[in-house]
């Protein structure tokens, strides 16, 4: 490529970069977004968060499922509710978990399909 060939090239590509930058979210809104992606990192919380797909749950009933203590079931229920990734409603004593909403459910089911392809 000539010089001249070169330049021309870079100021095209000046408009993609422009462009691209226009439409790129602030900082703060990626750094929430790679923060969001984190907690979806943990095999613990994908099982969690998979396992009601089709109900709500209460502590006792995720920590026989999963094979896990209520304490480690609590814990990580207190880091998906925190991302507003489930919610709870009490019934009594009872609290149930659920999804949040149709977005987390849309989320788990994209992840899977992708790894399963």
């Amino acid at each position: 490529m000539s010089e001249k060939e070169e330049k021309e090239f870079l100021a095209a590509r000046d408009d993609v970069v422009k462009k691209v930058l226009e439409a790129q979210p602030d900082d703060e809104i990626l750094y929430d977004l790679a923060e969001l992606f984190k907690v979806f990192g943990d095999s613990t919380r994908i099982k969690i968060l998979y396992s009601m797909f089709e109900t709500e749950l209460c502590v006792n009933d995720i920590a026989r499922l999963l094979n896990l203590s209520q304490s480690s079931v609590s814990h990580q229920l207190r880091i998906l509710k925190s991302s507003k990734l489930v919610k709870f409603r009490r019934e009594g004593k009872s609290i149930f978990y659920s999804l949040d909403d149709e977005h987390v459910r849309a989320i788990i089911s994209m992840g899977m399909e992708h790894v399963e392809e």
